[in-house]
């Protein structure tokens, strides 16, 4: 849930100041927040988007998915869904295309759409902060092979949601958001990422992985090997049979 920041007006009502975006949100549910911080009917703030003159780089073609920039937003006086739309994407410019992520992402021969478009899947399926450079790592690696990147967390966003039961039909969806099927990266971010999963996604771990999946909460288990990587995948659903499902599914 969003969590808006709340005063007492003189007359002793709640009403909200602020807005926290969570890392990782997608769109959809930053629109349906800014709908019910503002009291707005459903669906109020992603009509907006075509009112809110967003200053979105070419290649997101006025989507702003992965400009959303995860902060908290002051609501002011008389608070907008394009004031606040407008506020995130400003803020995610200002630290996208600023200098130390806009070279890191030349560095690694990406522009900075693609780079956050990295950020995005490395938010969605790394399990801890320090799992994020060894997933952005997995992620160039498989590019650099010519390997698809089968992420679920490509998959969860074409179905609208999120779960570690991926199944083989799930797989075969018709999106260019299956990266089962598709080479290459996702036409457009998964989510909005935040500042940690921005720094890897243009300084990844140095390694040689190709696969990982979090067997348990706190263990993820990074590998070059597919055979020792299905034993992990082995662990993990014989883990998730037995117990509340960990975070991650991870490469397979």
């Amino acid at each position: 849930m969003a969590v808006p920041l709340l005063m007492t007006d003189d007359e002793g009502e709640s009403r909200p100041t602020s807005l926290v975006i969570p890392e990782g949100w997608r769109a959809t549910q930053v629109y349906e927040a800014v709908d019910k911080t503002l009291d707005l009917p459903v669906g109020t703030t992603e009509q907006s988007l075509a009112r809110a003159d967003l200053k979105l780089p070419n290649d997101a073609e006025g989507n702003p998915e992965g400009y959303l920039f995860p902060a908290t937003y002051p609501l002011g006086e008389q608070p907008t869904p394009e004031k606040l739309l407008a506020a995130m994407v400003d803020t995610a410019r200002k630290k996208f295309h600023g200098a130390p992520i806009a070279a890191g992402a030349q560095r690694n021969a990406l522009n900075v759409y693609q780079a956050v478009t990295i950020a995005s899947i490395v938010q969605a399926e790394a399990a801890t902060k320090d799992d994020m450079g060894k997933v952005a790592r997995v992620i160039f690696n498989r590019l650099e092979r010519g390997m698809p990147l089968q992420m679920d967390s490509t998959i969860n966003y074409a179905l609208g949601r999120s779960t570690l039961a991926t199944s083989t039909q799930d797989t075969r969806i018709d999106s260019p958001y299956n990266s089962y099927q598709r080479m290459g990266l996702p036409p457009t971010p998964i989510g909005n990422p935040g500042d940690e999963a921005m720094r890897a996604a243009i300084d990844p771990t140095p390694g040689d992985w190709l696969y990982f999946v979090t067997v348990k909460p706190g263990d993820t288990r990074f590998t070059a090997d597919y055979a020792e990587h299905q034993r992990n995948v082995d662990e993990f659903r014989s883990n998730r049979r037995s117990a509340s499902p960990p975070a991650g599914a991870g490469a397979r």
